[in-house]
């Protein structure tokens, strides 16, 4: 005796309900409703009329299902129930006739209640013969419509549970059920919630898991083998050695004779029809981001995830807005640029392989949106299997001694986002763009000079026994990674070679809090507590350090924050989002790019035209002299922005490079073990970031980044320097400070003027009002040489040499 998995008449109570409605049939044939009120009274002391008829409105679990930019490339699929409805045009006729013919033959002749098919069971089971039900196709659709509109677990206990009030009552909803619908309707609305096991419910999932077809295509032998599961899914499992014979059995000598004296199919269509064989496996059915259509994937769908989960909009607690996303059936068109996304990951695999313990991030960000279209490592994204494991053990000696494997070549921990324990990385100098733009925001022009020394005395108070504390002292002494750097330089000139102690004496002058404001309206954010604690209000002050990028971020923080200056000063929220449209294609305001305005659109413009110098570009409204990843301009072919940022002993090496299209922000970072001993290389992140932006930018418009409506933001207020050549150093100081500069004596070089006194200064001409002049002392060697027009003067040109940058 075979017991139906959600068989009505499984106990000594439901043979009460078949006594009584046997000796009542032929009343309730002519009076159904006084025959339901004589049985309501025996079962549960309430009467028939007084029963609920209507249904409450609900939703059964549907996919969701998550794509690619281009809204057709699904990405994954989320689902807690493997559901998606269709209509019954899409359904196949022999499915709709199978269904029938082995649920309910009497569906197209009763009104919800088969009072004869209620005899019949009651008859056979008293006989001890083998159990019979007598649920109709419209009775088990309401019992499941009242379990998935419960609100409460005590609501599904009612609605499942055999008592013989819970019979009635599905009686009384089925009577109203087939006023209010038509048999097309319930038949539609059956097949798209019933279960047919192996994780398929409704007919398009189960079409899906067991023939890897749609609906509309199944043939009578599939549809006879679905319509035979859903009596007991358990039982007649295909997939096991049991449940195969038992299923054949089923559909070959019930459910296909059955469609054959309904008439929905002929005998030789069933002679055929048995002759069909059955699958013995199922298509392994993907849930969530490990089951990615393409691996690469996993990282940006990992990124959607921790999105939604971190929305309230979809729920006031993570369960609640889990479940939504996994029964909503909602069609989700993500920000994720398959040509962006492919270009990365390629490029990555071109540099650095997948079991490699250092990883090379790249995130992608489109200025003006927030979009973010890539985000891709060269790692797998998968669970390690505790029981195989792949990864290899920590290189954090911490987590060695105590057997903690590492994050290669398997891991699902964001580790270009951020969040759980990654809480980012140090980048070194592309934070230095903060600080200009701070600068500029306080009314230094792009032009405004600083007499950058090998090393710096600063007035950051740190530990004395700190290595970068001047000799003897708690004051900071940053260097710079060459000695030749020392000299002269603008904001061009400085950020284009990433001079250290430019940027610290710029940090002071503007105030170190007012930088570190500048990267959290950037979207910086300070996941390493004792970072949040130097961030907080009256510790920022004393942040000397920052502006050579020793807080942690990740990739999409700062390609986001670069992407900040292409968007012209506009802060746009990342998103993983195009649009959210529900099963009824209504359109969801969620997650489109939220922007605000971080700096003006001058300050942006000039920041972002100094950037150009970095990465080999030519800045339109100044002079570079030198970069830090001149190859950039070249590879990309178009107007190109970005910064190289190095840590102390290259523990990690960044680019970030963008055009009016795409930012591109790189990271070679060991994610396990922020101490390691390796250096990391640019000629590694460094192709890997400029060529994944030449792929993405090819066949598009070179477009010209906008320069700032106020010249002045440039150039400042400008000033002639006098002309002191050949005057005694007092003198020439004398003269240049008068007229308003901050003056300092250089080195000697040659001149026709005696030695000793001012050959001339650097810059010469004209310079910012309050800018440095240096003057140059003659060693008067080109006295007796002819004479020759003056150069202009510059800054040090000498290549350099790698550092903090």
């Amino acid at each position: 005796m075979r017991r139906r998995d959600h068989n009505i008449f499984a106990n000594a109570t439901s043979l009460l309900i078949c006594g009584l409605l046997a000796g009542v049939v032929v009343a309730a044939a002519a009076f159904p409703a006084a025959a339901m009120s004589g049985l309501a009274a025996k079962a549960g002391g309430e009467t028939f009329a007084n029963l609920p008829s209507e249904l409450k409105d609900f939703s059964s679990p549907q996919i969701t299902r998550i794509y690619a930019s281009d809204n057709k490339t699904q990405i994954s699929q989320f689902y807690d129930e493997f559901r998606s409805d269709v209509p019954l045009k899409d359904i196949s006729k022999y499915m709709t006739a199978g269904i029938v013919a082995a649920e309910d033959r009497e569906f197209y002749h009763h009104n919800g209640v088969d009072l004869k098919g209620v005899a019949r069971a009651f008859v056979n089971n008293n006989n001890g013969k083998s159990k019979q039900g007598a649920s109709t196709i419209t009775m088990q659709w309401v019992r499941m419509s009242l379990a998935y509109s419960a609100t409460n677990p005590q609501e599904v206990v009612d609605a499942t549970k055999d008592t013989p009030k819970r019979k009635i009552t599905e009686m009384k909803y089925a009577l109203q059920v087939e006023k209010e619908l038509s048999k097309e309707q319930i038949l539609e609305r059956y097949l798209n919630i019933a279960p047919f096991g192996n994780q398929a419910y409704g007919v398009f999932a189960a079409s899906q898991v067991y023939f890897n077809k749609k609906p509309k295509d199944l043939t009578i032998g599939e549809a006879a083998m679905l319509a035979g599961i859903v009596k007991a899914p358990t039982s007649f499992n295909p997939t096991t050695k049991e449940g195969y014979d038992q299923i054949l059995q089923r559909r070959n000598n019930y459910v296909i004779p059955g469609m054959v004296e309904m008439g929905a199919i002929t005998q030789a269509e069933a002679d055929k029809a048995v002759k069909e064989k059955l699958p013995t496996k199922v298509k392994p059915v993907g849930n969530g981001c490990v089951s990615v259509a393409k691996n690469a994937w996993g990282f940006f769908c990992d990124y959607f995830y921790r999105w939604w989960m971190g929305r309230e909009e979809f729920g006031e607690t993570q369960y609640d807005r889990e479940r939504r996303l996994k029964s909503g059936g909602y069609r989700i068109t993500t920000t994720l640029d398959i040509k962006a996304q492919s270009a990365a990951r390629a490029n990555i695999t071109d540099k650095i392989g997948d079991k490699n313990k250092n990883a090379l991030l790249i995130a992608a960000v489109e200025p003006g949106s927030g979009k973010v279209r890539a985000l891709a490592a060269n790692r797998k994204y998968k669970l390690d299997d505790p029981a195989h494991p792949k990864n290899e053990i920590s290189s954090d000696p911490r987590k060695a001694k105590k057997g903690i494997r590492g994050t290669y070549p398997n891991t699902t921990n964001p580790l270009l986002t951020g969040g759980g324990d990654i809480t980012g990385y140090q980048a070194g100098s592309v934070f230095k763009m903060f600080t200009m733009v701070a600068a500029l925001e306080k009314g230094y022009p792009l032009s405004y000079t600083i007499n950058a020394p090998k090393q710096y005395k600063s007035g950051y108070i740190i530990n004395p026994s700190n290595p970068s504390a001047c000799s003897g002292t708690h004051f900071w002494c940053p260097g710079n990674a060459g000695e030749g750097e020392a000299g002269v330089y603008n904001m061009w000139t400085g950020f284009g070679k990433s001079v250290n102690t430019f940027f610290v004496p710029l940090e002071e002058r503007v105030g170190a809090e007012n930088v570190v404001a500048v990267a959290k309206r950037f979207g910086v954010q300070f996941r390493v507590k004792e970072d949040a604690d130097l961030a907080s209000p009256g510790r920022a002050n004393q942040w000397g350090a920052f502006t050579l990028g020793v807080s942690a971020s990740t990739p999409l923080d700062m390609a986001n924050a670069y992407a900040t200056l292409a968007g012209d000063g506009m802060y746009c929220e990342p998103t993983p989002i195009e649009q959210i449209a529900t099963q009824d294609n209504e359109k969801l305001d969620i997650g489109k790019s939220h922007c605000i305005r971080a700096t003006s659109k001058d300050v942006a413009r000039a920041a972002l035209d100094a950037a150009r110098c970095p990465v080999g570009d030519s800045a339109q409204l100044g002079q570079c002299h030198g970069a830090t990843a001149p190859q950039t301009r070249g590879v990309v072919g178009h107007p190109v922005f970005g910064k190289t940022g190095t840590t102390d002993h290259d523990k990690t090496a960044a680019l970030i490079a963008g055009t009016t299209s795409l930012v591109v922000a790189g990271y070679l970072v060991n994610p396990d073990y922020q101490n390691h001993s390796d250096r990391m290389s640019h000629a590694i992140v460094n192709p890997a970031v400029w060529n994944t932006l030449d792929d993405y930018m090819k066949g598009k418009p070179k477009v010209q980044f906008k320069t700032p409506g106020d010249d002045k933001i440039a150039t400042g207020d400008q000033r002639s320097i006098p002309d002191v050549t050949c005057d005694s150093i007092d003198s020439a100081r004398s003269r240049l400070e008068g007229a308003g500069f901050d003056v300092s004596v250089g080195g000697e070089v040659d001149s026709k003027c005696p030695p000793g006194t001012a050959a001339g200064t650097n810059p010469s001409g004209r310079t910012i009002k309050g800018g440095v002049v240096v003057i140059e002392k003659s060693n008067g060697k080109k006295a007796e040489q002819p004479e020759t027009p003056d150069q202009p003067q510059g800054p040090p040109t000498k290549p350099t040499k790698p550092g903090r940058r």
